[in-house]
């Protein structure tokens, strides 16, 4: 299943994001995948507010990866949030972990997951942010049929 969105502004992708988080189940492992710029932290942060830890939010690109504590309906939850634009090899990957902690987060968020093919399999949903003019983003969210 494929939902397209058009967003004109960071507000709107925000809500879009939000809105998508409230559709997540426990264990899902999300690919957020976009060029340099095109709104992927942006997206987070509308998730992060959905689970009351957006100030936690900091693109994880120079830490490649951030665990974020939130909460839902009064229960606390663990947010993991990887960006692999800077990992080199897939031996690096297994280095630091993704694996285990792909499978003990609430939710797990992964940027530039496209990178490593052979993790493909574990995403049950890819989040896909393309530029569509200065502003504006198209957000395309596809799930697999179940």
């Amino acid at each position: 299943m494929t939902e397209e969105h058009l967003s004109y502004s960071e507000q709107e992708t925000r809500q879009i994001a939000r809105q998508f988080a409230a559709s997540l189940q426990p264990g899902e492992i999300i690919s957020l995948s976009g060029q340099l710029g095109s709104g992927k932290t942006v997206f987070m942060k509308g998730i992060t507010e959905f689970f009351n830890c957006a100030e936690q939010l900091s693109s994880p690109t120079f830490s490649l990866f951030n665990i974020y504590q939130g909460s839902l309906e009064c229960e606390e939850v663990t947010l993991h949030h990887f960006d692999l634009y800077r990992i080199e090899s897939l031996r690096e990957l297994e280095a630091i972990g993704f694996d285990e902690y792909l499978s003990i987060g609430y939710l797990s968020f992964v940027e530039w997951g496209e990178r490593f093919p052979d993790y493909a399999s574990l995403y049950t949903v890819s989040v896909s942010l393309e530029y569509a003019g200065d502003e504006s983003r198209r957000i395309i969210i596809k799930r697999p049929v179940r």
